[in-house]
């Protein structure tokens, strides 16, 4: 049976990796950080068929007592500060987990085992003020956020220790993808989640920022299986992982609010106050090298994922009034 350990277990990839990794027979590692409220809200459906262990990105002894105690096969590393506002705010943070945190698994694999096959989960935000559209892997990066900025020293720590130690590392460029597991605070789920409570009467507006900017969004569920076929290769490699398609958070709003019937320029306000310091305007990928090295389809369309969403929004606000 083999083994993979997941950092960042608990969050949106790592519930849908998690599923994915018990489907194909996998023993599963998941490491999450002591706080002292821990939530397991997107795996307590899978909780008693995995292994939840205590570590952290800023402690490196804790990384290499996990890989030596559970000697995984396969390590995901998904854990990182990944919300892009608050990089702003949190900019030291940010570098300590999602720049800093990567170089620290690396290592702690180099000094175990380095026949362990690592993942590092890269972003489309290291493309920020983009140089070519759509972008692939040859993509030149400029970053626009602490956050962008910290991906990308992880990306490039990640092709150092492979190159350098001979490790068997990937790094998957990941455009957005969301899901009903995805948090509050992303534009997506704001949405989302914002339309069905105008729809079910618990609000009236919609704050947004930037309705112009335009993004790749795919769902998180095809993404993990991505993930996993980069660590199945004869050799390692980096790959961008997209659908090709981009809408514009305007669009967004219209099929969200479109499939409540609602009329979305009624509802929705862009206010100044949730634009970004340097915005990102554009982002598309090209998936073409995953496509044909992988043979990695996105299954799931823009439409049905924001359905999707919605959907279960709904069912999730319905069944708290019910209880209250």
């Amino acid at each position: 049976m083999p083994k993979a350990l997941i950092t960042g277990i608990t969050g949106q990839d790592g519930s849908y990796l998690a599923e994915f990794l018990l489907s194909k027979g996998y023993e599963v590692i998941g490491m999450v950080r002591r706080t002292s409220t821990l939530n397991f809200d997107r795996i307590h459906h899978i909780q008693d068929q995995i292994t939840l262990v205590q570590g952290d990105l800023l402690d490196q002894v804790s990384l290499i007592n996990i890989l030596q105690e559970h000697r995984p096969d396969e390590v995901y590393n998904l854990a990182a500060q990944s919300f892009v506002p608050t990089s702003f705010e949190q900019p030291v943070l940010t570098g300590e987990f999602t720049a800093l945190g990567v170089t620290r698994v690396l290592d702690a694999i180099r000094i175990v085992d380095p026949k362990i096959r690592f993942y590092q989960a890269s972003s489309s935000e290291m493309f920020g003020k983009v140089r070519a559209v759509p972008q692939n892997e040859n993509t030149p990066f400029h970053p626009r956020s602490p956050y962008g900025v910290a991906k990308v020293y992880g990306h490039w720590i990640t092709v150092n220790y492979r190159e350098s130690y001979g490790l068997f590392a990937c790094s998957g460029i990941l455009f957005n993808h969301e899901s009903p597991r995805r948090g509050l605070e992303f534009v997506t789920h704001k949405v989302t989640y914002g339309a069905a409570r105008i729809k079910l009467g618990l609000a009236n507006e919609l704050r947004l920022g930037n309705l112009e900017a335009r993004r790749d969004w795919g769902y998180a569920g095809d993404y993990v299986r991505a993930m996993w076929l980069m660590l199945q290769q004869d050799q390692p490699d980096d790959y961008v992982i997209a659908t090709g398609e981009t809408h514009s958070v305007k669009e967004l709003c219209q099929e969200a609010f479109g499939y409540l019937d609602l009329d979305w320029e009624k509802y929705v306000v862009s206010d100044p106050r949730f634009y970004r310091p340097a915005e990102v305007d554009l982002l598309v990928g090209d998936a073409s090298k995953a496509r044909r090295v992988l043979g990695w389809e996105p299954t799931v369309s823009f439409r049905e994922l924001v359905r999707m969403m919605v959907d279960a929004d709904m069912e999730m606000l319905q069944a708290e009034m019910k209880q209250s």
